[in-house]
Parts: structure tokens; C-alpha cells; sequence
């Protein structure tokens, strides 16, 4: 009675490329992880070197960093000299020459307000409220009161909304009901990144 020996060829070519495929799938997953971690820490050092190359251009240092420390320090000292009473009195006359030229009054007010949403003491972008866009389907959108009172423009009910776009450097500005929003109890910042991140990154603070 003869006996065949078993043949395995077949096996063979369906366990190795399960192995392979399954080998790149680990790779592939390994890959992305650590494209999470070095891609947005390549960025944000390209352009630290970037800004801190530029800045020390302007002042013809060598030394990298010592041109970003002298502007920073400078704009830090000119911040001080504000906060004094008679250097007040001299900005509230610049400014009012300012405003007195047709379109140097434009750059000049939008830069100013722009900045002054995000920094200094009157902030714009720290009243986060949740807006009621279609109440019929539940759909809401998150943005920030710039103005409350608009009796200006005879609204007294209602109050203009900043709704930033997600991964985009824009946004839309409507007038809302006073009804139609709800305050939200996190801090602008928060609310600011989970706006521009699409709803990724949540509202949890490191």
C-alpha cells in the first residue's frame, strides 16, 4: 500500500501573505503613531526657528535667538510704559490722530481690535455659548458673544456671534437672539480648540 506524503505547498502560500499583510497593517499602524507625535513637534519647532530666523534678520544678530529676545523684551517694556498714566494720555492723542486718516484708520482699528480680542483686558473671545441653529432637529453650533448690546442698531433682543471655521484661520459673524443661546461654562481657549480642531481635540486643559 503506498502512502503519499501530505502536501503543504498550498498552506504555504496562504500563511505567508496573511503574515505579510499582517506585518504591514502593524507597520503601517506604528507608522501613523508616530506621525502624531513627530509630525506636529517638526512643525511647531520649524516654526519657532522660522520666526526666531526672521526676527534676528531684522536686527542683523548672529547668535540665534538673541534678536526674538530683544524684540520681546522691548514690546514687553513699551507694555509697561502703557499701563502709566501719562503714556495713556499720549496713545488716546495718537490714537485720535490715527483715526483721523481715511484708511490708515481702517488697518490701524481692525489690527488693534483683532489683537484685543485675544489679548489684553478687554478679550472678546472668552464668552463661549452654544447657539441654537435648527431647533426642530437639535442641531447647535458653538461660537462667542463679541457684542451684547446692539441698541445701536435698534436689537435689543438679539446679540452678534463669532463662529470660527474648523482648521481655518476665518469665520462668520451673525446677529442671534438672545434666546437662542446658552452660555458655556468652559474657558474661551477650550472652546476655541475644540471649534478649530472639528470637535477632536474636547475641552479637557493639559
Amino acid at each position: 500500500m503506498n502512502s503519499e506524503a501530505p502536501d503543504y505547498s498550498g498552506a504555504f502560500f496562504v500563511i505567508i501573505p496573511t503574515i505579510m499583510r499582517e506585518t504591514l497593517r502593524k507597520f503601517a499602524r506604528y507608522f501613523f503613531s508616530g506621525s502624531l507625535f513627530i509630525v506636529p513637534l517638526t512643525a511647531t519647532a520649524y516654526v519657532i526657528y522660522i520666526s526666531f530666523s526672521w526676527l534676528d534678520s531684522l536686527l542683523n544678530f548672529t547668535i540665534p535667538g538673541i534678536g526674538f529676545l530683544i524684540i520681546i523684551v522691548a514690546i514687553s517694556i513699551f507694555g509697561y510704559l502703557t499701563s502709566t498714566y501719562a503714556f495713556q494720555t499720549f496713545v488716546e492723542i495718537f490714537e485720535v490722530g490715527m483715526n483721523r486718516i481715511p484708511f490708515i484708520k481702517l488697518i490701524y482699528s481692525s489690527l488693534k481690535d483683532l489683537l484685543s480680542a485675544f489679548v489684553g483686558e478687554k478679550k472678546k473671545f472668552n464668552k463661549p455659548v452654544l447657539v441654537t441653529i435648527n431647533k426642530e432637529n437639535d442641531i447647535y453650533q458653538v461660537g462667542f458673544v463679541t457684542q451684547q448690546d446692539l441698541s445701536d442698531l435698534g436689537l435689543n433682543d438679539m446679540v452678534a456671534v463669532y463662529f470660527p471655521h474648523s482648521y481655518a484661520i476665518s469665520g462668520n459673524h451673525f446677529l442671534v437672539p438672545k434666546t437662542s443661546i446658552k452660555p458655556l461654562h468652559i474657558s474661551g481657549p477650550s472652546a476655541m480648540k475644540f471649534i478649530v480642531s472639528g470637535g477632536v481635540s474636547g475641552f479637557k486643559e493639559l
